[in-house]
């Protein structure tokens, strides 16, 4: 058990991704509402021995909840100042949407009413609302316990146990990452943007994750709680709003992102909330990103000193260089299609499918061997799957910091949110072509043209800096071995026998395989 002071001394594998960024954010004296954390060597635990677990971490549980009522001057399940807590995930990885999260814990009557004495009765019953539909979703379907404390334990128990839930596990899987190393739990102290007019929640990321350019993107929804904006289900705004209708907040918004961006050497993307004008933020994360932006923020951050040669190209893999070459529509064939449906481009790429809107029949026909588009009003956390299957994600409702969003690029999945409502309806069973760089979803399969590693800047660019730190330069023509199999063994095999050059018809993925090689080796 942590508290999440700034003084943690424990790394991000005992932490999660989620308490180490909430430490550090402390650590430099940025507004995060406090916080602690119940381990992933707990999580881990919990998986085989639930109930012993919980008895035994709970007296710590108590006594870092007495901490929290302290340094917040609120008091736990009681008025009149009382205090909520969220309870999150953390895993070590990030893995969006992937498991459970419980916001507003520890309401009951007492609590209602006096969260109406000091913001009103409209804020208290939203708040109860939305806690009491959550805990239904997520931990049992019946009332939440008037106990503030069962309503934590209970939900502790919960999201340690979305660990092992179906979506998380197919994630996992898909990601090639390890089941073994549990999630961490972050119980934090609730702010709320529900709470008044100069209220609400948003998520920035410090630069454009879908294109790459060096400019803050994301969304804020005045009114609402972090929930709204990741559901899809709410029409958000886009962040520059928030500069003209809270402009000091906006201020320290971007200032605290490029704070946090140097000391990460990365891109980060911020959940916040503003309560009555202040300016909070909850969590930050590496942000996901199309393939697209990971070349371009990868030069960017390297033209800017935050990160290295050798670092630039560990940000670029063979994947991301695999779909910034795959087909793309020509302007005069694309505008050719009839248009069915526009939005928000939600992560680039262009592909061609059988539109399904219901995520088991969608599975069925993936299996059979046909591709596959995933309509739907919005996505769910329990959609992955489908998600999975699928080459091609549209959504009627839902920004970029919707789930569907976020998780298509974080899978690679060409995506259009934000279509409008009927979408789905009118697009089901038909063949269609989706457009993830225009936001467009047209009529008919299209035919594409291919693009090599020499048609980009960015990759000769990148190719450049591979041909001076590679352990196995890769050439397009010379008097050089051959590489027929452009497979990573096949690079393996090379760099074994101890070439130094070879000709290849994908240089620049050649040679990041070789990296990965020798930084594994």
């Amino acid at each position: 058990m942590v508290l999440l002071d700034g003084g943690a001394n424990h790394p991000r594998e005992i932490l999660g991704n989620k308490g180490h960024g909430i430490d550090a954010m402390r650590r430099h004296k940025l507004p995060v509402p406090p916080a602690f954390c119940i381990t992933t060597t707990v999580g881990v635990r919990y998986l085989t021995e639930p109930q012993q677990t919980m008895d035994a971490i709970w007296p710590d549980v108590l006594d870092r909840m007495s901490r929290l009522e302290a340094e917040t001057s609120r008091t736990f399940g009681r008025g009149p100042r009382p205090l909520l807590v969220s309870v999150r995930s953390g895993a070590t990885q990030s893995m969006p949407g992937m498991m459970d999260t419980i916001l507003d814990l520890g309401i009951n009557d007492e609590v209602e009413q006096a969260l109406a004495s000091y913001g009103s009765p409209d804020f208290a019953r939203d708040t109860r609302r939305r806690f009491t539909r959550m805990y239904r979703r997520i931990v049992a379907d019946t009332s939440p316990p008037d106990d503030p404390y069962a309503q934590l334990r209970t939900g502790i128990e919960a999201v340690f146990a979305s660990w092992n839930s179906p979506r998380a596990i197919a994630y996992r899987d898909h990601c090639g990452l390890s089941d073994r190393s549990g999630t961490a739990v972050v119980v934090q102290a609730m702010v709320f943007g529900n709470q008044a007019t100069n209220s609400g929640a948003g998520v920035l990321s410090s630069r454009n994750p879908v294109t790459g350019s060096a400019e803050p993107f994301g969304e804020w929804l005045p009114g609402g709680q972090g929930d709204d904006v990741v559901s899809g289900l709410v029409d958000v705004e886009p962040i520059a709003t928030l500069s003209h209708e809270q402009p000091a907040a906006y201020v320290d918004l971007i200032d605290a992102a490029r704070s946090l961006e140097r000391l990460a050497r990365d891109v980060q993307e911020i959940e916040f909330t503003i309560e009555d004008g202040r300016l909070w933020l909850l969590q930050t994360r590496a942000a996901e990103r199309s393939a697209q932006a990971a070349v371009r923020l990868a030069l960017q951050l390297r033209r800017e000193g935050l990160i290295d040669d050798t670092e630039a190209l560990r940000r670029v893999t063979p994947a991301h260089v695999e779909t910034l070459l795959l087909p793309a529509l020509q302007p005069e064939t694309r505008l050719a299609a009839k248009l069915l449906a526009s939005g928000l481009p939600a992560c680039p790429g262009v592909v061609t499918g059988t539109a399904y809107t219901d995520v088991d029949r969608a599975l069925d026909a993936a299996a059979r061997g046909e591709p596959v588009i995933l309509v739907r009003d919005h996505t769910r956390p329990e959609d992955v799957l489908g998600m999975l299957s699928a080459q091609g994600i549209v959504t009627e409702v839902g920004g970029a910091a919707s789930h569907a969003a976020v998780v298509s690029r974080e899978l690679g999945r060409v995506a259009v949110v934000g279509c409008g409502h009927g979408v789905a309806a009118s697009l089901a069973g038909k063949q269609i072509t989706v457009d993830g760089y225009e936001g467009e979803v047209r009529e008919g399969k299209l035919s594409l043209s291919a693009w090599s590693e020499n048609d980009t800047a960015e990759l000769r660019e990148l190719t450049d800096i591979a041909l001076r730190i590679s352990p196995l330069r890769a050439h397009s023509t010379g008097d050089h071995p051959n590489l027929d199999d452009h497979s990573e063994a096949a690079v393996r095999a090379a760099m074994a026998a101890g070439h130094t050059d070879v000709v290849s018809a994908t240089p620049l993925r050649t040679m990041l395989y070789a990296l990965n090689a020798q930084a594994n080796a």
